[in-house]
């Protein structure tokens, strides 16, 4: 019987198929009964056959044959050549000087390695295959679930426009009736006097007549004609029909009114998953635990900072402490939790700073656009780290690793970049895209703010392309987001301030719709803060993800909680 077909099928002979097998050949592989080992043997008088116990079997070890030497078995292994030899190979001098290990040790050096590579494909690989296998099924599963919620919000808007589309047609269709029942109105009074006087007029006719017709004098003389009287045509009444003019449908308007998608993506990351282990190593670090958004945002606090004009710019130093710049050359250091002024130094030029951030060292760092100069503040005093020529430092940020990106305009105001620096030490500079278009708007005029994101995107607020402009690390444009409709007073997105919290959100502050807008790391909208907000400027989050927001007219700082 076939054994791959039958799994009921005994273990039988190889020579006469009797069902019992008492023997094995460890050299030929061959199951054997006692009756015929004999047989085996005889068969093949050159070979030296190793018969064992069937329960002993492969207990012999199997040499290789050699492949240049006929009937030698290569119990021997090059390990300059990497092959196994026998000795006839070794005695030849196509070895020689070559290092040479017996073949069992080799073996079991690899059997060794093949049982660790065995347990980690068993306890490590696979389980992780299979925690990954896991987590796209259950991805696809709330893609489902999410895509499904995305066409009923699209289907409830539809719902929402057709009953406002159908107030406004029954309204216009009253109006049509109201118009039509004014002028008929009028016509008919028209009507009604015109009939009147064509009864006037055949009265006329007939005393005429009756006046024509007799012969008594004075009948005649007493009748007066009126005829001049109707010489004079009523005037006509023309009716002036109103107009329906359709409103133009155009399909890019429409859609803007009514509400678009951003782009979707999918992105590989290579870092995405690690592989399951059943010891957390020590230095491992935790992925941030998941916060949900709040459904109404809350103001912690707010500190009134003082300055005269405007407050422009935060970056916290810790949780408890916060740098501010206004319209002036001095940079304040305020306790959050007192709203007290710590500590207040000017800039080294005298001129106001361009924007500021804090170090993973903690030191202040501030871009002075008219010194062109970008500068550090250790222990209060200012030192220069970079002087620019040609270029004027706008925004700054300081990277997870200690770096910092500097947004910068040409002083021609035609061009704009990012560059990456180490130090002083320029490490990469980003400004076109694959296609060799400006990513950024190249204007001095306009305000740009730059933050790193947690997966180390670099995110910048462009005010002069209404956009927030995402490359990924190595400054490929990944996506840019444009404002979401309808907005809090349906204005222009004007993007001001940007930051980054625990979750990879991009928060950017919006002036014209006094409100912060929150997207995901690829670019899709999550919600809106408002929270009484006054022309939203600067933006930093704390390392407990609190939002600080920089009210420029009222110069008052908010301290707001939109996480859970």
């Amino acid at each position: 019987m076939n054994p791959c077909t039958s799994a009921q099928d005994v273990m039988r002979c190889d020579l006469c198929e009797t069902p019992v097998v008492q023997m094995h050949c460890d050299t030929c592989l061959v199951n054997l009964c006692k009756a015929c080992v004999g047989e085996h043997f005889s068969a093949d008088v050159s070979t030296p056959h190793k018969i064992v116990h069937f329960k002993d079997r492969k207990s012999t070890p199997l040499y290789p044959g050699c492949k240049f030497h006929d009937k030698e078995r290569c119990k021997l292994y090059c390990n300059q050549c990497g092959i196994p030899v026998c000795h006839k190979c070794i005695a030849s001098d196509q070895h020689l000087g070559h290092k040479v290990s017996e073949i069992l040790q080799v073996v079991e050096e690899k059997k060794n390695k093949f049982i660790k590579e065995q347990t980690e494909l068993n306890e490590t690989i696979y389980p992780t295959y299979q925690d990954i296998a896991s987590d796209v099924q259950n991805r696809m599963s709330q893609l489902e679930k999410e895509y499904g919620d995305l066409s009923t919000a699209i289907t409830k808007h539809g719902e929402d426009w057709h009953r406002e589309i159908d107030k406004l047609v029954k309204k216009l269709k009253a109006e049509v009736d109201e118009m039509k029942n004014t002028q008929l109105q009028t016509l008919q009074k028209h009507l009604d006097e015109i009939n009147k006087t064509m009864s006037d007029i055949k009265e006329e006719i007939h005393s005429i007549e009756i006046a024509i017709d007799t012969n008594d004098l004075s009948k005649l003389f007493s009748v007066t004609s009126n005829v001049y009287t109707y010489r004079n045509l009523p005037h006509k009444i023309i009716s002036s029909l109103p107009k329906f003019i359709a409103g133009k449908i155009q399909g890019e308007q429409l859609s803007n009114l009514y509400g678009a998608l951003s782009s979707s993506s999918l992105t590989s990351d290579k870092h995405g998953y690690s592989m399951k282990t059943t010891q957390k190593s020590p230095e491992a670090g935790s992925s941030p635990p998941v916060k949900q958004l709040l459904d109404e945002p809350e103001t912690v606090n707010t500190i009134d900072t003082g300055y005269k004009y405007e407050l422009n710019n935060l970056a916290c130093l810790s949780d408890e402490e916060i740098w501010t710049t206004g319209y002036d050359s001095i940079m304040k250091l305020y306790s959050i939790n007192q709203g007290s002024l710590l500590k207040s130094i000017r800039t080294k030029s005298g001129f106001i700073p361009s924007n500021i951030a804090v170090t993973k060292s903690g030191d202040l760092v501030y871009t002075d656009y008219s010194d062109r100069t970008v500068n550090i503040v250790k222990n209060e005093k200012i030192e220069e780290v970079i002087r620019l020529k040609k270029w004027r430092p706008n925004g700054v940020c300081s990277t997870s690793f200690g770096d910092l990106l500097v947004i910068m305009d040409s002083d021609n105001k035609k061009q704009t970049k990012v560059v990456h620096y180490s130090g002083s030490t320029e490490k990469q500079t980003i400004q076109f895209d694959d296609k060799g278009k400006p990513l950024y708007s190249p204007s001095s005029r306009n305000l740009r703010y730059i933050t790193e994101n947690k997966n180390l995107d670099i995110c910048v607020s462009d005010e002069g392309t209404k956009a927030v402009v995402v490359v990924n690390q190595a400054g490929k444009l990944r996506f840019r987001y444009t404002g979401h409709t309808p907005a809090p007073k349906n204005k222009p997105f004007n993007p001001r301030g940007i930051t980054t919290n625990s979750q990879s959100h991009i928060l950017t502050a919006d002036s014209n719709n006094d409100c912060v807008h929150i997207i995901d790391q690829d670019g899709q909208f999550l919600c809106y803060i408002n929270c009484g907000l006054s022309v939203p400027w600067g933006l930093c989050t704390d390392t407990n993800d609190n939002l600080f927001v920089a009210q420029q007219r009222n110069k008052k700082m908010k301290k707001i909680k939109y996480l859970q």
